[in-house]
């Protein structure tokens, strides 16, 4: 585990790499491989992929199984980075956002945001 005073800065950089190399398969036929069908049927199905992932982690973290739950999760993680990059949506963005919620409590930051009808806790 991570220590959260000094975070792995090999986990932000392993994911900007794999970013990078996704974005990267925007470029390519969609039969060069799996990423590249993926955004060739963008958004739609790389937003259903990552849904289908977090069913997957979801119920991984109900059963236990650690290393299931880490599999799962480096799927749902992929998928995710996906999407962001269906989207054109620079990683470097979220840790941004990220940043700035850092030391803000879950509850006043949550205040802040505008409601969406429909959102739970």
């Amino acid at each position: 585990m991570a220590d959260e005073t000094n975070p792995s800065p090999t986990t932000a950089h392993s994911l900007d790499r794999l970013y990078q190399t996704i974005a990267a398969r925007k470029a390519a036929a969609s039969d060069a491989s799996y990423t590249a069908q993926l955004l060739a049927a963008a958004p739609e199905k790389p937003a259903r992929k990552l849904c289908e992932e977090a069913t997957e982690v979801l119920i991984e973290a109900l059963n236990g199984d650690q290393a299931k739950l880490a599999s799962e999760s480096a799927d749902l993680l992929y998928h995710l980075l996906v999407v962001w990059a269906a989207a054109d949506l620079d990683p470097q963005d979220i840790w941004a956002e990220l940043d700035r919620r850092e030391g803000v409590s879950g509850l006043v930051e949550k205040q802040n945001r505008p409601s969406v009808q429909g959102e739970e806790d």
